[in-house]
């Protein structure tokens, strides 16, 4: 049965694709990944390619002044943020780099992207879990080795700017190493990274592997083939976003691309015993919530005590009843926050509660997230990639794609369109000598 909707969505999608030559994505060699072929033409493939690297990156920016706040906060410095707003904040490892920078700056939710683009041309198909290690590695090698080598004092400034860079890559190189030395080594290391709390790793990285897999099936195994920074279900998190990802290339529905938590689950994690899925719980609790609230009868005017309550932010652009219903899918949330908001579950949560409720418009559902707050670039992040693939950097909104590009390529050092290209040559080179 799941065979059968993915070839029928599969039909649909390509029945309704301009007529051109197509390029067929190659699976991995290996038999686990094998399946049936996504055929997209070249322009459209590099369309949501750069898409979902552009929508990803509008999310990450749009979240970048206010990371970790709180709803009450952002309302009352920011009111309703529907565009891109200046990081004004301090420099830190997992955020930017440098000290308060323009609208549009990006975080490490962008660099992973960077990253990903560079691990998947240098491995050219054999992705694994052993040379995924062997690049993180090599990266933080690279790094310490420019202070060690100097062979003079360094510079202050270039100690601080290597440090920076040494801070955010250094946890993810421990438990790196490990895995490369023994089994024991390296679950100590993973089970102390970042405190041994569940917290979002895959879902930095692992969407990027649904742009270059077969069928959701591929994506998701990939993907959790390489799920060496997460803790329980948080694997299964991980290796969904990366399902989604894919499905958005094949399809516009968003109900189709959120029903991936459902029928995608290659690992069994239906099956556990007494808990069930808990991705699908969450999922399923977070859609059925939003379908509750968009039917609820709503009065046209509200009591004294609700219109404090649910008091419309300057710069919301809709009615008192959309903003009833936003704030009651706020309160959801806020229901079932966990202890640190970069909790996997957590990201997983608001991201499908923001999915149903954009019905799979890209501003809406972006906007939803980062007024929410808690780790709204990081969820904003992997909403903008799922939403940019399933759209294409075409259909991405003017201003804010336009910003993004010029910005990261500007300011940040990351060319988002290079990397797209990157990408795509790359599967020409697969293609010619398979």
């Amino acid at each position: 049965m799941k065979r059968l909707i993915i070839c029928v969505l599969t039909l649909l999608f390509i029945s309704c694709k301009e007529n051109s030559t197509p390029l067929d994505i190659p699976a991995p060699k290996e038999d686990a990944y094998t399946s049936d072929t996504l055929s997209l033409s070249e322009k459209v493939y590099y369309d949501k390619v750069l898409g979902a690297l552009v929508g990803s990156a509008i999310g990450d920016a749009m979240g970048a002044s206010t990371e970790m706040w709180s709803r009450k906060d952002i309302q009352l410095k920011y009111g309703y943020i529907t565009t891109l707003t200046p990081a004004v904040r301090q420099q830190s490892p997992e955020g930017t780099w440098d000290h308060n920078l323009i609208a549009g700056a990006t975080t490490d939710d962008t660099r992973w992207k960077y990253a990903m683009v560079k691990y998947l041309s240098k491995n050219k198909g054999d992705f694994n879990a052993t040379n995924f290690t062997h690049f993180i590695t090599e990266y933080y090698a690279s790094l310490t080795k420019t202070i060690s080598d100097n062979g003079s004092v360094p510079d202050t400034d270039f100690l601080d700017t290597q440090i920076e860079k040494i801070d955010w890559i250094k946890e993810w190189a421990r438990v790196s190493m490990a895995y490369q030395k023994d089994t024991e080594t390296y679950l100590k290391a993973m089970n102390r990274f970042y405190g041994g709390e569940m917290s979002c790793a895959g879902q930095l990285y692992t969407p990027m592997f649904g742009l270059i897999s077969n069928s959701p099936e591929d994506s998701y195994t990939l993907a959790y083939d390489h799920t060496l920074f997460d803790l329980g279900y948080a694997k299964d998190i991980s290796s969904l976003v990366s399902a989604m990802t894919h499905m958005a290339l094949r399809t516009k529905n968003i109900d189709s691309i959120i029903n991936t938590a459902t029928f995608v689950d290659p690992l069994g994690y239906q099956d556990s015993r007494l808990v069930g899925r808990i991705s699908y719980n969450i999922a399923d609790a977070s859609v059925k919530k939003i379908l509750s609230i968009k039917q609820l009868v709503l009065a046209d005017t509200l009591t004294p005590q609700d219109s404090i309550l649910f008091k419309i932010p300057e710069g919301f652009n809709g009615t008192q009843k959309e903003w009833t219903r936003q704030e009651l899918a706020y309160q959801f949330l806020e229901e079932n926050e966990k202890a640190i908001p970069f909790h996997s579950g957590e990201i997983w949560q608001i991201l499908i509660t923001a999915l149903e409720y954009g019905e799979g418009d890209f501003e809406k559902t972006l906007q939803f997230i980062v007024n929410y707050g808690r780790d709204n670039d990081t969820v904003a992040a992997v909403a903008g990639m799922i939403l940019g693939a399933k759209d294409g950097y075409s259909n991405l909104p003017i201003a804010l794609r336009t910003q993004a590009l010029k910005v990261n390529k500007e300011n940040m050092g990351i060319d988002l369109e290079a990397l797209a290209l990157e990408m795509v040559e790359k599967k020409h080179i697969d293609l010619r000598n398979p």
